[in-house]
């Protein structure tokens, strides 16, 4: 790795930790660039203002692809299937603060995180999808297999409501911002009900 590029990765790292922590507003970038051991005009070099920090974290550490689905296919288990996928997803989280926390926070107010959010949510649904569409062994309409997705994808993204405040999205408690509008300990019975939908009818 060249210089160059290590620097931009140190600078990168320490704006994903701090952002996950204090919040990009809080977030001066003198504190990045302390962090990071660079000069603060090196940051400046890299990314001309914060938002353009914020703009590369979300471009370069947000997407799903490549992601392997082979494993989480359950034949015949529809609401595994479903499990499965949510429990890697969980794993890339615990990987990545800007899939944990950033994310979820900063779309509220920027633009840019927004716009990657729905592309964030686009691939979700795209691999839900798949996993779920290969875990069936009937013939099955894919209208229905893609509202089953949908409805799964709304589940696990949701925010929720945070205790302190009725008028404020947050995300989910720290730690387990996929588990959406439910608690971690329902999305067994949630997979169950989507995929009730899912059944072969009767003869």
């Amino acid at each position: 790795m060249t210089r160059t590029r290590e620097s931009r990765i140190l600078i990168l790292d320490a704006a994903e930790r701090l952002f996950a922590e204090r919040g990009f507003d809080a977030t001066p970038t003198g504190a990045i660039a302390d962090l990071a051991g660079v000069p603060k005009g090196l940051l400046f070099y890299y990314f001309p203002s914060k938002t353009d920090l914020l703009r590369a974290l979300m471009g370069e550490r947000l997407d799903l692809d490549p992601i392997d689905t082979s494993g989480l296919i359950a034949e015949g288990d529809p609401a595994q299937s479903l499990l499965n996928v949510t429990g890697r997803l969980r794993e890339l989280q615990s990987e990545s603060a800007v899939r944990r926390v950033i994310v979820w926070r900063e779309h509220r107010t920027h633009p840019e995180v927004r716009a990657r959010l729905r592309d964030y949510r686009s691939q979700l649904q795209a691999i839900v999808e798949r996993v779920l569409g290969a875990s069936i062994l009937h013939p099955i309409a894919a209208r229905r297999v893609r509202i089953a997705a949908e409805a799964w994808v709304a589940i696990i993204t949701t925010p929720t409501l945070p205790a302190h405040s009725a008028d404020e999205l947050a995300p989910a408690a720290a730690g387990d911002e996929l588990a959406g509008p439910a608690d971690a300990a329902d999305l067994p019975a949630l997979a169950d009900l989507i995929s009730a939908g899912l059944r072969e009818p009767a003869a």
